[in-house]
């Protein structure tokens, strides 16, 4: 197990935590100082003789125009904040509200609505994104093998313990308290009695009142009758299902995705794709090589989202094939014992960043989807995971149809900056160097000589001259 990165000053000090969550180091505007790079060239560059000087000078920055976001809030946390962008938060002023609050990745989910849907969100996004002039990144969910079941009366449907219903994959079938229509032809020949079958929106864990347990009774030809574990009112159009511990014998990338990703995801020079249960490095390879023939998306960076017991088999070789890791506790909460969820979370994040391979949470502040402060229990897990390594916080339900999706990202921003001033930046910088090992790369060298000086005089910024993006990341 690996030891806690906090603060050599240990145990924390009282003060510390009675003081105020904004920063009082923040400049205030007569600080807040301008760089100016001048560059001169001298020689023959065609000689390959060229010397380019470099001058830097520091002034005072021009004063602020009020109406134009504050400078001062520009660095709020290091720990990117991914939200899903929904019913809830899909018009241009709510999506300013969510950049403010400290949003740097926008996350569409292709489980929901159209593309016209999601076109129309895309661009109120790039209009908040002129507006705050803050940068935001655009990132793809595939569907992927994801089991759904379609509710097209939308009326509510309510499941009662004890009772039981059956799943079917007749898509005819109008789905009910009786009977729910399920997108895989194949469940009956994959369950057995005694599986365990979770439903609901956004997988929630059942002690709530939209998501329901189901346990499998016994299989009927085609059909699967379950028992029902908990009462519950399933509400929308479409609701998704997970077998526990199942392994599900659909493509990763499926023809649904391709066709987005080639048309949605062209036109708008997508920046990540979260390829949803990803089960072997060959899924990633498979996205990769798709991407490899659109030619505008050939610096689109792939996310495995590791989902299931599969994926987590092969978290070390999927790991060395993708761009990034998003370890979905929602579903895989579902595969693991939850004693086991915590070990799974340290484990990968500490391979994540000994890789130094980005690594994203998921499903931190589930209750303030219909609350505007998280539990307890919500708040330590967010700091835990910055703590435990992890570069970037996703949010789902909570700011795709949330009733708090500002208030969301404006708290779990202020959480994993409070986090992330207790994290020992120098022991973790010690042990990373270390799993790299020596002969190192040229380009890591420098870059590793650079962050030990910037922790050395506790640099607030490191800025990098790059062509590329190489250098930086």
């Amino acid at each position: 197990m690996q030891a806690s990165h906090l603060l050599l000053e240990e145990p924390i000090r009282l003060a510390s935590i009675l003081e105020s969550s904004t920063p009082d180091e923040l400049l205030d505007d007569s600080q807040i100082l301008q760089l100016q790079f001048a560059f001169t060239t001298t020689g023959d560059p065609l000689s390959g003789q060229d010397r380019v000087d470099v001058k830097l000078s520091v002034a005072p920055a021009p004063p602020r125009d009020p109406s134009q976001p504050n400078p001062k809030n520009a660095f709020s946390s290091m720990t990117k904040i991914i939200g899903t962008l929904g019913p809830s938060s899909r018009d241009v002023e709510t999506i300013e509200k969510l950049l403010n609050a400290g949003m740097s990745v926008a996350r569409f989910d292709f489980s929901w609505g159209d593309s016209d849907f999601h076109q129309e969100t895309l661009d109120n996004l790039k209009k908040a994104v002129r507006n705050t002039r803050k940068l935001c990144a655009v990132m793809f969910d595939t569907v992927g093998p994801e089991l759904q079941i379609i509710n097209k009366g939308e009326a509510p449907i309510n499941l009662v313990v004890d009772e039981f219903v059956v799943l079917t994959p007749d898509a005819t079938q109008q789905a009910s308290s009786t009977t729910l229509p399920v997108n895989y032809p194949e469940l009956a020949s994959v369950v057995k009695p005694k599986d365990t079958i979770f439903v609901g929106q956004y997988l929630f864990t059942g002690s709530e009142s939209t998501s329901v347990w189901l346990e499998v009774m016994e299989v009927q030809g085609p059909n699967v009758k379950c028992l029902v574990k908990n009462s519950a009112t399933l509400t929308g159009t479409l609701f998704t299902a997970h077998a526990a511990g199942v392994p599900v014998g659909l493509p990763t990338l499926s023809d649904f995705d391709k066709e987005v990703i080639s048309k949605w995801g062209v036109k708008n020079s997508i920046d990540f794709i979260s390829l949803s249960y990803t089960r072997h490095a060959e899924d990633v390879r498979q996205a990769r090589l798709h991407l490899s023939k659109l030619g505008d998306l050939y610096q689109t960076q792939i996310f495995a989202k590791i989902e299931n017991i599969e994926g987590l088999k092969h978290f070390d070789e999927i790991l060395k094939e993708a761009d990034g890791i998003i370890l979905s506790r929602g579903n895989l909460g579902i595969d693991l014992p939850p004693e086991k969820v915590f070990l799974f979370q340290k484990a990968a994040l500490h391979k994540c960043n000994m890789a130094g391979k980005p690594a994203i949470v998921t499903r931190v502040v589930d209750s303030m989807t219909d609350t505007p402060r998280p539990t307890r229990a919500e708040a330590t897990d967010v700091a835990n995971a910055v703590l435990d390594g992890a570069d970037g916080i996703l949010l789902g339900a909570e700011t795709l149809r949330g009733l708090y999706p500002v208030e969301t990202i404006t708290i779990v921003q202020k959480i994993c900056a409070e986090a992330e001033k207790v994290f020992n930046q120098a022991v973790f910088f010690k042990k990373t160097v270390k799993a790299v090992g020596e002969p190192m790369a040229h380009l890591e060298s420098i870059a590793s000589s650079a962050v030990r000086a910037g922790t050395k005089v506790r640099a607030s910024v490191i800025v990098v001259f790059t062509s590329s993006g190489r250098a930086a990341r």
